[in-house]
């Protein structure tokens, strides 16, 4: 039962995430090089994407890609927008939180299944 939440709101945390990264492209077309307008659309769609695994609860392994490009993806950010001086705005804020809930429910969700695992092992 916990799982089932936990995947819910992991699924729902990175389908936000995803929403807000394109919602970033038509606010700043003008304004933003090819390269990065790629960048978030890439990753917005990834994360869109990334419900389906996580809903249809595919083998961890895709969970451990998840956590690992949602990491990258904070890095990326961090060494971009505060890491350069440059303020934090709302938007993303409200997009690191919700990629940051992604991956502790990723890693709950893992944990979960590894023990649930050792139980039935025991069996």
């Amino acid at each position: 039962m916990i799982t089932q939440v936990l995947c819910y709101v992991a699924a729902t945390s990175t389908f936000i995430a995803g929403i807000l990264h394109l919602a970033i492209i038509p606010m700043f077309f003008n304004i933003m090089p090819m390269d990065v307008t790629i960048f978030f659309l890439v990753s917005g769609l990834s994360q869109v994407f990334w419900v389906i695994p996580v809903v249809k609860r595919w083998n961890n392994l895709w969970l451990y890609i998840g956590i690992i490009g949602t990491v990258i993806l904070i890095i990326m950010w961090l060494v971009a927008v505060p890491g350069s001086g440059h303020q934090v705005d709302t938007n993303q804020f409200a997009i690191e939180v919700l990629q940051i809930i992604f991956i502790i429910c990723c890693m709950l969700i893992i944990k979960d299944r590894a023990a649930l695992k050792v139980n039935n092992d025991r069996v």
